[in-house]
């Protein structure tokens, strides 16, 4: 028996691994539509963390042949996680956990602005680290070829976002695993160059098939193909975005360090060598039954046969690091999280603020009225994500928060 629903449409099928977990009406449709485009196959796969998403459906796998969806990848290019194993002990951590936490959010900025004033004007850009610096200058060739043929996408001074966190259900996390170590977790992307990158080039590709949106069942679906004029150009941009993305996270990484070694509240100690660094918005090509093709990952994480990841919970449930069994069936792919099980509007009417103090009890976060949207209750089981895609995935280590700042 598959450990996945095969769903036929009138193109190619939906392999899901939703076993035991809820697929809602609206994402089924979601995937329908991307499944019966031309350029797609062998099929979709969807993720147990499936759910609705804005141009495509989150916790998808979408195989394409010669082309490209820029919707499917979406604006928050390069999304991922990152995770680092310390050589700390769980008693070592100091009773009081709030100058922590303190510590973290001072040396990373997060939300919109950074002590009111903006990223690129404010206090952060005057003490912007060294590295930060020396990594845009790395990243400033390319950009420089990206907005020489798009200047309408050079706004902002993209090194004041290096090494900052965003907004939304982006986080960092101070956990405990199973056998009393620390780790370092956190969740961000490639920021505002990155959402202005993807939303450019979405409107380009609406924009060059606007003959053929007519007949594409959603105008999000418009897509770049191989030799045509803006592919190569995407492609470029989208992999500059990724990089961004990646090296962000191991900016804010090597700040939280120094913040908590200058804490005076930690004994000295390392940060092991066992460290993961995985998108999960993005695309590549890679090759799949002898077959060269496009893998855009849209809330789903790489999970080769060996390959670490990190499949996060929520504010108040375990995440977990995993290995992945490079199953082909799901383009050898697992979920990126538990997944969303409703709106944002939905959970701030349906959560209250002691909902979600109950829910996060023992985690030193944020307690008020912003976060709500971002309860435990708003998103599914993680537990039962996890038993969906056991033939994916195998579990490394089973983490949970005692810090948890959210952007």
């Amino acid at each position: 028996m598959s450990a996945y629903e095969r769903i036929q449409t009138d193109h190619v099928p939906i392999k899901a691994w939703v076993r035991g977990v809820p697929l809602e009406a609206a994402a089924l449709q979601q995937l329908r539509n991307v499944a019966s485009l031309p350029i797609v196959g062998p099929w979709v796969a969807a993720m147990p963390d499936v759910h609705w998403g804005i141009g495509a459906t989150v916790g998808s796998v979408i195989p394409t042949q010669r082309a490209i969806i820029p919707a499917a990848v979406g604006v928050d290019i390069g999304c991922g996680m990152m995770a680092l194993r310390t050589s700390l002990r769980a008693d070592q951590l100091p009773d009081e956990l709030g100058p922590l936490r303190a510590a973290i959010e001072i040396a990373v900025p997060h939300g919109r602005s950074d002590n009111g004033g903006r990223y690129d004007r404010g206090a952060w850009s005057d003490r912007i680290p060294a590295r930060n610096e020396t990594e845009w200058e790395r990243l400033r060739p390319g950009y420089e070829r990206i907005v020489g043929r798009h200047g309408k996408l050079d706004r902002g001074r993209h090194v004041g976002q290096l090494g900052t966190l965003g907004t939304g259900n982006h986080f960092i996390e101070i956990c405990i695993d199973e056998t009393d170590g620390v780790w370092i977790m956190l969740h961000s992307g490639s920021r505002g160059v990155g959402n202005r990158i993807g939303t450019y080039f979405i409107e380009l590709a609406r924009r060059d098939m606007r003959r053929h949106v007519a007949d594409l069942p959603d105008k999000d679906l418009a897509y770049f193909e191989e030799g045509a004029a803006h592919f190569d150009e995407y492609v470029f941009a989208v992999g500059w975005a990724q990089d961004f993305a990646r090296t962000n996270r191991e900016l804010m990484m090597a700040q939280i360090l120094r913040a908590l070694r200058g804490s005076g509240r930690l004994p000295p100690f390392e940060a092991e060598t066992l460290a993961v660094n995985c998108h999960h918005n993005y695309v590549q090509r890679e090759t799949h039954y002898g077959e060269e093709i496009w893998v855009t990952r849209k809330g789903a994480v790489h999970a080769g046969e060996g390959v670490l990841g990190i499949i996060p919970g929520s504010m108040g449930a375990r995440s977990y690091i995993v290995r992945g069994k490079g199953n082909p069936e799901s383009f050898h792919s697992c979920s990126h999280g538990a997944g969303r099980a409703m709106s944002r509007g939905e959970a701030k009417r349906r959560f209250s603020l002691e909902d979600h103090a109950r829910a996060t009890a023992g985690v030193e976060c944020r307690k008020d009225a912003e976060v709500i949207d971002e309860t435990p209750g708003a998103y599914k089981d993680i537990d039962l994500v996890m038993e969906a895609q056991k033939d994916l995935v195998e579990v490394v280590a089973t983490l949970k928060q005692v810090i948890c700042v959210k952007g």
